[in-house]
């Protein structure tokens, strides 16, 4: 009897172990699979890694010493790599292509897609093919030229930290320090947003609004936001600028919470125009 429940265990290990391995073996290719992926969106849109761009550290009191040759600006380098992009050459592959979001210094640089659900790009690239870390994706609901009172982006909390897994770092006010503003380029025009509230907050919160009846409905909202906010970034919207809503899963168990960073269009924005010419509540399930 003991042989036979040796047996039986060694078997119900083996199965169990064969299944964790197959599961660490689909993951590594499905990260994998979405990291090529995005790399040949990135060469499509003539855009560099970003990632290899350092950004310079928050200001010191000490004044640095004098240098014979100032470096380049890098927001100019993100400005200037914005404004040749490629949107023709993504949109030849998927007519679905919005646009491009880049947060400089994180990890977040994507296509955004507009599809006509909130449900397709769930699992599906930029290129349509099927990925579970899915693409960064505007509201369907919402207007594909950013007009909106409140645009909403999604993307999956992905554990490699690819996708929107950047927007949890947020909630250190140091890096926001290094990360305050998020670029949106079209191919036409480059929009600059800056952020103004993080939090974690449930699927049923006001955050998701996108109809609004008019001013008061709108002050209400910004109120609603910046008081979820996990700390004052020194950054307050009124009722004339556009919001941007980006919203990812937190990876708690009963998935009844987003983590969202949200910022406003800058008065300046947009402060580059690009070369080609384009055309211009109720709660999620969504990552």
């Amino acid at each position: 009897m003991n042989k036979r429940l040796r047996a039986a265990l060694f078997a119900l290990f083996g199965v169990v172990f064969l299944y964790s391995a197959g599961q660490l073996i689909y993951s590594f290719w499905g990260y994998r699979q979405g990291s090529n992926t995005y790399e040949q969106a990135e060469n499509l849109a003539n855009l560099p890694d970003f990632t290899q761009i350092a950004l310079p550290e928050p200001s010191q009191p000490e004044e640095p010493a004098p240098r014979a040759e100032e470096p380049q600006d890098p927001q100019a380098v993100y400005l200037e790599a914005l404004n040749a992009i490629n949107m023709e050459a993504l949109r030849e592959k998927n007519a679905e292509t919005l646009g491009w979001i880049l947060i400089p210094g994180s990890t977040i640089s994507y296509p955004v897609m507009h599809g006509q659900d909130n449900d397709y790009y769930l699992k599906r690239a930029w290129n349509k093919t099927y990925s579970f870390v899915g693409s960064i994706f505007l509201d369907y609901r919402n207007s594909g030229d950013w007009s909106d009172f409140n645009s909403i982006v999604y993307g999956h909390n992905m554990r490699d930290g690819s996708m929107f897994s950047s927007l949890k770092s947020y909630e250190d006010p140091a890096f926001l320090q290094r990360c305050p503003l998020i670029y949106i380029a079209d191919g036409q025009t480059i929009r600059r947003y800056q952020i103004f509230a993080v939090y974690e907050v449930s699927v049923e919160g006001l955050t998701y609004s996108r109809d609004f009846g008019g001013q008061g409905e709108k002050q209400a909202f910004l109120e609603y936001c910046l008081a979820q906010s996990a700390y004052d970034t020194g950054v307050v919207p009124t009722v004339e600028d556009r919001i941007l809503t980006l919203s990812t899963c937190t990876g708690r168990s009963n998935n009844s919470t987003r983590w969202v960073v949200q910022a406003a269009l800058a008065p300046d924005s947009p402060p580059e125009e690009a070369g080609s010419d384009q055309p211009e509540g109720e709660a999620p399930d969504q990552p």
